[in-house]
């Protein structure tokens, strides 16, 4: 039902009606199996036994790859009965948890089989206000027809009666309950065939007077009998007027478990009922030959067939159903109700082994195969054919027969995996062909033991977190910039972090977050993205997240770098706190003190610039592939004329750094200190920026000239510290 012989995607990889061309091109179309779904990744290639040349009239569409699902995506209704019954899943869960950590045996805890039986009437109650929706709401607007959500209705009413019976009545007799559940669920006679006899002056000559009423009878229908048995009493024939007031009130006071408080009361009852119909068919035996026929047909056979019916004659049962029209359910459920008044759920398969013979279940018909799999007491065999209907019925039907003791709780040797555990897994794997219901999915996972917990981990890190508004462009550069919704992204990874810590998956929490710095440093949301590595404890990204902020003073420029550096700035403080890393934190506190020092240069404030650009070095928190680039920048605050910014112990800082500089990158070890550097005059090799930093160092002796000239210098005392705003 869910799943799909036939794939297409857009646009076509080959043309309606030209498919024999696509061999004759020397392509083939290819498809690789997802591991995790039922989803595939379809694309052209090449054959293999004729290897293309490199050619150069390939076009893009020979390069794309199509990611369809043999799955159809639950959408619409179907979408809010999966929402909903996980609800009563999860409840479920917690139910076995909490037995399992108290020791509680749920077959013989009063309590824990009142809420199996609750949450199962829960699942068939949703099941029912499905069908009737889908059924008043337009086929258009349907994702699968109102009849399949009917079929789990009703299969899953069935399993309620036989194996999750109230508690205390396990050994009851079923038969008045099913009688009941066939009512409900496959209804005849008609409605139509009522009101068509109910019109009619002589309802007897009509073709379905007695067919009616037989099966009227047959269901246990008293006031739709006793109301067409009244009719006949304008019949010609006084037998028959009088045979039909006898069983009127037999009908009437046919004996239901349910109006006795103890069973015995019950049986003796039936066995009182069963002698006022033998009186009956004794009072039937006499009637004449030449009495039993009217003007329409022979009216005894037909009364004969009903009061068979009533005396429990199995036979007269199962020939009255076949000329009925009915199968093996009516057979079932009538033998139970009239033949066997005391028949008890496990002596069904007994009964119905039997019938099956006689009138097996159709087998093209998932619906007949699942009931007579429940009726003959064999869950596997029930499982199997709800799982070919609808993945959810099988899971959801497994999961509760578990904890019913109705399938092995033992892993199956090929898979790994229980009997319920692969079928809610399947059920799972169905649920991740929308990664939208990534939540629902990995709660199904989780509970199926080790293997669903490493699948689910494979889900949650997979989980997509580029989310964009409705209606957003979704290719080029707008997307990459315009259409990024940012609070949906939060709110993603709140929920991804929330269920990893729900499902203690630590690692999994901390690889999700590494993900998510990821895209924010793509997105340059670098505060973000440091707290997110922070989160997962990810040294190593963190001051791969620095370095790409000090990257932006390379590419973008000092304005540019500053205003990112601003989001970065509080997450500092809260770094300072884990002295373990400090590398990495001098790192960044080396990215926010160089935002402020070019933040000041923009002020004006050039005093307190320079000093930042000496405590940089003398508190060595710069890098030493910078260092370059702060001597560069250091010359225009040496090359001030108004008065002199540094000291003459501050210039000698840098002097000495200079002089590093240069004996470091003389003896081979350049790159390490003039790397930054180049990058900036976007230059290769040292020449240049060794140019550069001869510049430096001419603007450092005209300073001590300066200095010696107009006798300033000495001692400056650093005891400042840098506030931690730009």
């Amino acid at each position: 039902m869910l799943a799909s012989d036939h794939l297409s995607v857009v646009p076509p990889l080959v043309d309606w009606g030209r498919v024999e061309e696509l061999p004759k091109s020397g392509r083939t179309i290819h498809a690789t199996p997802s591991p995790l779904n039922e989803t595939y990744a379809v694309y052209a290639a090449s054959l293999l036994e004729n290897p293309p040349a490199k050619r150069e009239d390939v076009t893009p569409d020979d390069h794309l790859i199509y990611f369809v699902s043999s799955e159809a995506l639950p959408l619409s209704e179907r979408r809010l009965f999966i929402g909903d019954t996980s609800i009563i899943f999860a409840a479920l869960q917690n139910l076995v948890k909490k037995a399992k950590e108290n020791g509680t045996d749920l077959l013989q805890d009063e309590g824990s089989q009142r809420v199996i039986l609750k949450l199962a009437l829960d699942y068939v109650n949703f099941a029912k206000e499905c069908w009737i929706h889908t059924a008043q709401t337009s086929s258009e607007h349907r994702q699968v027809p109102s009849d399949h959500y009917r079929v789990l209705y009703t299969c899953l009413s069935l399993f309620v009666i036989l194996y999750v019976p109230e508690y205390g009545l396990e050994n009851a007799p079923v038969g008045d309950d099913l009688m009941e559940w066939l009512n409900v669920h496959f209804i005849e006679p008609s409605t139509e065939e009522g009101d068509h006899l109910s019109s009619l002056e002589h309802p007897w000559g009509d073709e379905t007077f007695w067919p009616y009423l037989t099966r009227a009878t047959l269901r246990g229908l008293s006031k739709a009998a006793t109301f067409f048995l009244g009719t006949l009493s304008g019949h010609p024939s006084g037998n028959l007027r009088r045979l039909s007031q006898d069983l009127v009130p037999l009908l009437d006071t046919q004996p239901k478990l349910q109006a006795y408080e103890a069973e015995r009361e019950f049986a003796y009852a039936s066995r009182r009922w069963k002698e006022k119909v033998k009186a009956l068919r004794i009072e039937l035996d006499s009637v004449p030959e030449s009495d039993r026929h009217d003007n329409y047909e022979d009216w005894w056979d037909r009364f004969s067939d009903i009061v068979g019916v009533l005396e429990g004659r199995g036979e007269v049962i199962q020939k009255v159903c076949e000329e009925l029209g009915a199968d093996w359910k009516e057979v079932c459920v009538a033998w139970g109700v009239f033949v066997d008044t005391r028949l008890r759920r496990q002596d069904l398969p007994d009964v119905i082994s039997q019938t099956l013979q006689d009138m097996p279940p159709d087998p093209t018909n998932l619906e007949d195969m699942i009931h007579a799999a429940l009726f003959m007491g064999d869950p596997l065999k029930a499982l199997d054919h709800a799982a070919k209907l609808d993945p959810w019925l099988g899971a959801h039907l497994a999961d509760m027969m578990e904890p019913l003791a109705l399938v092995e709780k033992d892993a199956i040797e090929d898979s790994g995996l229980t009997i319920r555990d692969y079928y809610v897994h399947s059920y799972a794997q169905y649920l991740h062909s929308d990664p939208a219901l990534w939540r629902i999915t990995v709660a199904y996972m989780f509970s199926c033991g080790k293997i669903g917990a490493k699948t689910a981990d494979e889900v949650l890190v997979r989980v997509p977190l580029r989310l964009h508004s409705p209606g957003s462009n979704t290719t080029g550069e707008n997307n990459a910039n315009g259409d990024f919704n940012k609070g949906d992204f939060a709110g993603v990874i709140k929920d991804l972090n929330a269920t990893c810590h729900e499902y203690e998956r630590e690692n999994v929490r901390r690889t999700v977050c590494r993900i998510a710095a990821q895209t924010f440093v793509q997105r340059k949301e670098y505060g973000l993205a440091l707290s997110y590595c922070s989160s997962a404890e990810d040294w190593a990204g963190l001051g791969r997240v620095v370095d790409r902020i000090l990257q932006e003073y390379i590419h973008a420029g000092s304005e540019q770098y500053a205003r990112y550096v601003l989001d970065i700035a509080p997450s500092l403080q809260a770094l300072r706190a884990n002295s373990t890393q400090g590398m990495f934190i001098h790192r960044l506190m080396f990215a926010v003190r160089y935002a402020e020092f070019h933040q000041r240069l923009l002020n004006r404030d050039l005093q307190d610039a320079a000093w930042d650009l000496v405590t940089m070095f003398q508190d060595e928190i710069a890098p030493k592939s910078w260092w370059g680039i702060l001597l560069c920048d250091a010359v225009q605050l040496l090359q001030y004329e108004p008065t002199p910014l540094f000291s003459y112990a501050s210039a000698c800082v840098l002097l000495y750094r200079l002089d590093e500089v240069c004996a470091r990158t003389a003896q081979g070890s350049g790159e390490d200190y003039l790397r930054t550097l180049e990058m900036k005059l976007q230059v290769d090799g040292c020449r240049v920026a060794q140019q550069q930093l001869q510049l430096a160092r001419l603007a450092l002796a005209r300073y001590f000239a300066r200095c010696t000239m107009i006798g300033t210098g000495g001692a400056q005392i650093i005891d400042r510290r840098v506030g931690s705003t730009v």
